[in-house]
């Protein structure tokens, strides 16, 4: 009953965090797109910009004011909970993923020798470490620089992912990374974005003027949280795919990646402006491709002695048969991840590639090593491929 509740809560708080991470991405590129699109010629009664759309069947026109011309309306629109919703069904995520069952996600044996409270510490300790990081570099001279900060914010996050992955398992660092960049988001809102308007609104409601500073910070921690969104999306999916946290250099793979996020999200917000537009998916689309070389597999391995599938299937069924049964006798799994049931060698010859892909190329699987795969074992698993499975005539 125990894994059928982690199951499903894991289910649930993934479609919730899912949901809500929608609604506040959406609202982050809408309203960026809104600043950057708003007409500012010719503003009247303290406007500073206005914008004519069309869009479900009717106009609207929207207008931007630097302060209420004629005092607060009854109802104020407020955008906050969206981000927070985000943030807290993301914490309980990985609560339950990776630390309820942190032996098998959590820890890799082979990287290091560190017990689950230790990993579970130094994982949270990295989240509100980048925060003080990222805030002070905001509040510093950098701050003033946009290039230089996002470079210096950039080689955080390299530096991190490379320190978390000595001490977690690739996947588990890679949540980490992307754990720390949206908490840096959700801490923008709730300390700096939020508390900005608020004082713009008692200033409005007749209350003494705010910092006249208090606006243009706001506004750049809003324009970092939509930069930060592309990397973000990539650290939440890439879970789902070892050839990038399983690499020997999964650091490297996630800034080239990154850094095409922050190209591709650039293209999105000056596309519109005037002279040339296109030129951030030049760099978008060498970094996507370096990124792509750099994580490719290695080709498969000449085998030097022949292993038979029998041999194959007897190291998969001691090494994988736990989790990757139709009925796991692993704790915390009820059904066969990813729906991958190896209970004979038929299943093995069906999942060959996968196997093979998983345990030799990116050696993510076992999950942390939990079961304790051995070099020889996956070097009897690449013989088995390379002679059986990639010279069909010897099938």
């Amino acid at each position: 009953m125990e894994a059928h509740l982690q199951l499903w809560g894991s289910l649930l708080l993934r479609w919730l965090h899912f949901i809500a991470g929608v609604a506040w991405i959406g609202a982050s590129f809408y309203f960026n797109w809104l600043e950057n699109h708003l007409r500012r010629s010719e503003p009247a009664d303290g406007q500073t910009g206005d914008l004519w759309a069309v869009h479900g069947g009717g106009f609207y026109h929207v207008r931007k004011f630097a302060a209420p011309p004629h005092g607060l309306p009854p109802e104020l629109h407020w955008f906050k909970w969206e981000a927070y919703t985000t943030w807290l069904s993301g914490m309980a995520l990985l609560v339950i993923v990776y630390y309820w069952n942190g032996a098998t996600l959590l820890l890799d044996p082979s990287v290091s020798g560190i017990g689950r409270s230790q990993a579970i510490a130094i994982g949270l300790g990295t989240i509100v470490v980048s925060w003080f990081v990222y805030d002070i570099a905001c509040r510093s001279p950098l701050g003033r620089h946009e290039v230089a900060l996002t470079a210096g914010m950039l080689a955080w996050f390299l530096v991190l992912a490379w320190l978390l992955a000595q001490a977690l398992s690739g996947r588990a660092a890679y949540v980490h990374v992307g754990a720390a960049a949206g908490s840096i988001m959700v801490a923008n809102v709730f300390r700096v974005i939020i508390p900005a308007q608020r004082m713009l609104v008692r200033a409005a409601a007749g209350g003494p003027a705010p910092d006249p500073n208090i606006g243009p910070r706001a506004l750049q921690r809003s324009r970092h949280n939509n930069y930060f969104t592309l990397p973000v999306l990539f650290l939440m999916i890439s879970s789902h795919y070892p050839a990038t946290y399983g690499h020997a250099h999964a650091w490297a793979v996630l800034g080239l990646l990154a850094l095409a996020g922050l190209a591709i999200r650039h293209y999105f917000n000056i596309r519109h402006r005037p002279g040339a537009r296109a030129w951030p998916l030049i760099p978008a689309a060498l970094l996507l491709s370096a990124g792509i070389w750099l994580s490719a597999p290695p080709a498969p391995r000449q085998a030097t002695d022949a292993a038979s599938l029998g041999q194959a299937y007897a190291v998969v069924a001691r090494r994988c048969g736990a989790c990757h049964s139709a009925r796991p006798a692993q704790d915390g799994f009820e059904q066969a991840p990813m729906g991958i049931e190896l209970d004979d060698e038929a299943a093995l010859l069906r999942h060959a590639e996968r196997v093979y892909g998983a345990s030799v190329l990116t050696r993510s699987m076992p999950p942390g090593n939990v079961s304790g795969m051995t070099d020889a074992e996956r070097s009897l698993l690449a013989a088995w491929y390379a002679t059986t499975l990639a010279q069909p005539t010897r099938r």
